[in-house]
């Protein structure tokens, strides 16, 4: 018990129970607990006390009625948790689902419960039959030795789970025959994908739930690099909110564990552990800590005339203010952000013709699309056994059939061969059908052949997310947490936490999307950790938390295949930058960022493919072993740089500017995570590209306002359309976020929350998405909107959208405002042009800042900000710096004018990250929504057409998503307005037949808002027992 009572949740939990003034917390020792008689234990005012092997339950009882203290956790039903039948005799009488059982009772007074009839691959318990595989636990909850059955066809045995010895929870037995003496309970077996869900409730307002690897598996129990078990973090639906209430409710526990099983659609409950803790995880301590203090608080300070109130819910509504001053309760934000630092990205396209290829399109399915994109490791080992063969095919026959240049297949033979197997998401190659085959670059010295079928392979590897890229990630969303609600004050010793109880307390509607790319899925993750103060491995949060599969084009686009407005832009770019005279008035007013190349652009390519030639020189130079970053080798270094040489002056003498975007991103990976090599002409090289990339990489989404808008809609027509439906569908207060009106009492705000859409994507999605806000016809910059003319001034003055770019959109409601006003409804679209580049440019523009002026003179700098924390460093409680009254690194004014500040050192920022400025601050939702309608009609009827069905956003985004797309063109304030003076039709009234429209819970958050009680000479005695010892994650929702 002393074990239990010493162990590190509850050392963690206590220490901060004690930090309320007056509650003084005594730890009863084991001695006492068995040896004394109950009359001899110390009086207190409130008991915590639980059940496990070896605690005298009968005493804590009989303490309990000689002191009447307050009960954290009721005792009586302690006995209950002790036996199954009765657990499930509860959970029924709730109306909590639970698998089919049946309970065979071996007791000779009661004859009629032990009827068993075991055949071969079932067994029939007091008539009721269950199949192989079923479950057979022991009746008692103390006997964790489990079993599951499985049928002759699946090979028969069971497998035996138990407590964790080391990595093993469970083994595998040829054993098939059932148990022939003890009590059991014989239930169905339920699919759950291999996982289980655990849920820890603090009362009946919050939860906090993850999933692990099913013990039944494998039996091995998956650890991290630290030593712990992995575990999932799990987003409960609204059905899974109201059942961890009513557990909490039934069984009296305030501290309560329970395990879900997630099968078919639904969620099960298959056991109740009652006291639980959850390990390793700062922000549950700190939350656990502050309900149990507020709860007794609440109940005794009256008891004893204490002059102490219950802590005012101020976040019950999320309000906060606005970048106008005004404050407003905050209903959504969206974000569109870039993915983090990536090694560079590297292309490989050859024309492919050997039947062999042909056959692996059309066993893929490639004909129906005319485009096949292969990633898994089975599909890449099938194009590097064609590439072998086809090298020896070569190296065979002078006069070989096959066309493929034999460099380009060495080149795909050896980036397949890389690293030695095919794991992670960083090599893929794409086949893209052409009936015609494909006409020559004019690069090419070859003659012109026949016209037939081909296939063009695209092989890319590369462009992975890097541990600077992920620190980016996770920084950037602790920052994000302060745009919500208590995000301006000091919560648990770290910022931002009034969006982590927005979140436990199930007022949180969150949302991640990625694309399909493995460095963004991974920033995804990496920023999904920081925002919502998970701790552990990426992989888990990445498979539980970010949805990247069925996108249907929403944050997707094949680059490869240019519509045919980017091929003119592209070709009259071409020309534009092969002049070899001075450019024109004319030039510049087309082409903007010109004058940073200095000269003729001919003139710049030349020099930048000599700083080619002293660089790669004083690379090959480089003797001895060389620690290259992210492990890479000098050899591979040479390759990329060789292989941009031979690429960008072509055969003709002339400069392939399509790589001038490829040179610049190796340069700057060089510069920035290379610098000790200190290469001769790096600076030079960095100077000239940079000015190159600034140029082309902008005006190859178009060059006029008509070219931008085509393109982007080509590729964000998906995204707007969803970012629009987003909007809307804040308003409709869906159930999945709102409190059952039966438990609705005592909670300010139950059908209240704030829904987040965060969406990760590459850099052309990125690009398109601005293009249409600036100029879609959002406002007009000659109507006298100041505000709006100086956001565009800014905009035009950033050359680079670089990594962890942003840009938010934040819908807020004016309650005090008529449900039909226009200005009801207050939407403000930020930006920020991401991480700083390598070297502090003194040309940055100034920004607007995101808050309004405030009456602190200083504002801290983000330089200020630790750099030292590593990306898997979890918020520490201990960290007390005192925060700023504007949200942290949010800030008001030019990133680059800043005065020193101290005491920031404790606050979660980016110091490289540029922060997020203020583009317009007065939007009302039906100017944005009739914005976004406009450029919606405005695609032509053929690109509709071309994309049918990526609207709708396939079953990933949900079928309620769905539906609600259809409401697009009857959008409306006053509707919106008249949905939301009428709450009660949003909610189900009670008696309801229909579970489906049963609404989740919306429930009042009590964490952080303590005022240290008042109660003098209050004494908390901690009746410490054993706990039932429960494998708890590192993970956070």
């Amino acid at each position: 018990m002393t074990k239990k009572s010493k162990s590190k949740p509850m050392t963690q939990i206590l220490e901060r129970l004690c930090k309320f003034e007056y509650i003084t917390v005594v730890i009863m020792g084991e001695d006492v607990i068995l040896n004394e008689p109950v009359e001899n234990w110390p009086p207190c005012d409130c008991l915590i006390s639980f059940h496990s092997k070896g605690f005298p339950l009968d005493k804590a009882v009989a303490y309990a009625k000689l002191c009447k203290p307050f009960l954290i956790n009721d005792l009586d039903m302690q006995y209950y948790i002790q036996d199954r039948r009765e657990v499930y005799r509860i959970l029924q009488e709730e109306g909590i689902d639970l698998p089919r059982y049946a309970v065979l009772n071996r007791d000779p007074d009661r004859p009629e419960e032990c009827n068993l009839v075991e055949g071969e691959d079932h067994v029939e318990v007091n008539g009721a039959v269950f199949p192989k595989p079923f479950v057979e636990k022991p009746v008692s909850a103390e006997d964790h030795n489990v079993y599951i059955y499985y049928p002759t066809s699946a090979g028969g045995g069971s497998q035996r789970l138990f407590r964790k010895i080391g990595s093993r929870s469970s083994v595998y037995s040829p054993e098939s025959s059932v148990r022939k003496t003890g009590s059991y309970i014989y239930e169905e077996f339920m699919p759950t994908d291999g996982t289980d869900v655990k849920v820890y409730t603090v009362g009946p307002d919050y939860a906090h739930a993850e999933a692990r690897k099913s013990p039944a598996l494998d039996g091995k129990v998956e650890r991290d690099s630290e030593g712990k078990e992995i575990r999932y973090p799990v987003m409960l639906t609204a059905m899974e909110k109201l059942v961890a209430r009513k557990v909490c409710v039934a069984f009296k526990q305030t501290v309560c564990g329970f395990d879900l099983l997630r099968a078919n659609g639904h969620s099960f409950v298959c056991d109740v552990n009652g006291f639980s803790f959850v390990k390793n995880s700062m922000k549950y301590y700190d939350d656990c800590a502050k309900i149990l203090g507020n709860i007794i608080m609440r109940e005794l300070a009256p008891q004893f005339h204490i002059p102490w109130s219950i802590p005012t819910e101020a976040e019950d509504i999320p309000i906060v203010p606005t970048t106008s001053g005004t404050m407003m309760e905050l209903r959504c934000v969206i974000a569109v952000i870039r993915h983090g630092d990536r090694t560079p990205k590297q292309k490989m396209k050859m024309e492919v013709k050997h039947l062999r290829f042909f056959e692996l399109f059309e066993k893929y399915d490639g004909y129906k699309t005319g485009k096949l994109k292969l990633k898994k490791p089975e599909q890449l080992q099938e194009v590097l056994d064609i590439a072998r063969q086809l090298v020896v095919e070569l190296g065979t026959h002078s006069d070989c059939e096959i066309e493929e240049q034999k460099s380009k297949l060495e080149q795909l033979k050896s980036v397949l061969e890389m690293y030695g197997h095919f794991s992670g998401i960083n090599r893929k190659v794409q086949l893209t059908y052409l009936p015609h085959g494909h006409p020559k670059a004019a690069s090419e010295d070859e003659a012109r052949r026949e016209p037939s079928p081909s296939l063009l392979l695209v092989l890319k590897w590369g462009g992975e997310l890097t541990p600077a890229g992920r620190v980016q990630a996770e920084e950037l969303g602790r920052a994000f947490r302060c745009m919500y609600p208590g995000g301006q004050g000091d919560y648990a010793g770290f910022p931002g936490c009034g969006l982590l109880r927005l979140h436990s307390t199930y007022r949180h509607d969150l949302k991640i999307y990625a694309s399909d790319e493995g460095r963004v899925q991974m920033t995804a993750a990496a920023f999904a950790k920081g925002l919502l103060a998970l701790e552990g491995e990426l992989t888990p949060i990445l498979v539980q938390m970010v949805k990247s599969a069925n996108m249907n084009g929403l944050l997707d686009s094949d680059s490869d295949s240019l519509s045919s407005c980017q091929h003119r832009v592209k070709a009259r770019l071409h020309e534009i930058m092969q002049k070899d005279a001075e450019f024109c008035e004319e030039d510049y007013e087309k082409v903007k960022h010109l004058h940073g190349l200095g000269g003729p652009s001919c003139k710049v390519c030349w020099c930048v493919s000599s700083s080619f030639v002293s660089f790669r020189t004083a690379l090959v130079k480089t003797a001895g072993y060389l620690q290259l970053y992210h492990s890479e080798t000098l050899e591979l270094m040479l390759q990329r740089w060789s292989k941009l040489e031979r690429d960008f002056r072509m055969k003709n003498g002339r400069y392939d500017i399509s790589k001038i975007p490829d040179i610049y991103d190796c340069i700057k990976y060089d510069v920035q995570h290379n610098c000790t090599l200190k290469l001769e002409g790096t600076a030079e090289l960095f100077r000239l590209s940079k000015a190159l990339a600034d140029v082309i990489i902008p005006q190859e989404y178009g060059i006029n306002k008509e070219e931008k808008l085509e393109i982007a809609i080509g590729f964000c027509l998906p995204l707007i359309k969803k970012i629009q439906l987003d909007l809307q569908r804040t308003h409709e207060d869906e159930s999945v976020n709102k409190l059952h009106p039966l438990y609705s009492r005592g909670v300010l705000s139950p059908g209240r929350h704030v829904r987040t859409r965060l969406y990760f994507t590459s850099e052309s999605h990125v690009h398109s998405l601005l293009s249409i806000f600036r100029y879609g016809g959002l406002l007009d910059v000659s109507n006298k909107d100041q505000q709006w003319k100086r956001a565009m001034d800014y905009l035009s003055a950033i050359s680079e959208l670089n990594y962890m770019t942003q840009i938010v959109i934040m819908l807020y409601e004016d309650n005090n405002k008529d449900p039909s006003s226009e200005e009801r409804f207050h939407v403000e679209l930020h930006f920020s042009p991401g991480v700083k580049g390598c070297e502090e440019d003194r040309n940055v523009p100034m920004g607007f800042g995101f808050r309004p002026a405030s009456a602190e003179v200083n504002q801290g700098s983000l330089e200020d900000l630790s750099k030292e924390k590593g990306m898997d460093e979890p918020d520490r409680a201990r960290q007390r710096s005192p925060q700023p009254s504007e949200p942290v690194g949010i800030q008001r004014r030019s990133p680059l004018i800043r005065n020193r500040k101290t005491g920031f050192e404790g606050c979660s920022m980016v110091p490289t990250i540029y922060p997020l400025e203020t583009l317009h601050n007065s939007l009302s939702l039906r100017q944005v929504n009739e914005f976004l309608t406009a450029v919606c009609r405005s695609c032509s009827e053929s690109h509709v057409q071309s994309t049918a069905g990526t609207g709708e956003m396939g079953s990933s985004l949900g079928r309620a998503e769905q539906s609600q797309s259809k409401q697009l063109r009857t959008f409306g304030l006053l509707h919106c307005g008249d949905r939301l003076s009428n709450k009660q039709s949003l909610i189900p009234v009670p008696g309801c037949s229909s579970p489906t429209v049963s609404c989740g819970i919306q429930l009042r958050a009590i964490l952080g808002h303590t005022t240290e009680g008042r109660v003098v000479g209050l004494v908390c005695l901690l009746l410490v027992s054993t706990v039932m010892w429960i494998q708890t994650p590192a993970w956070e929702i």
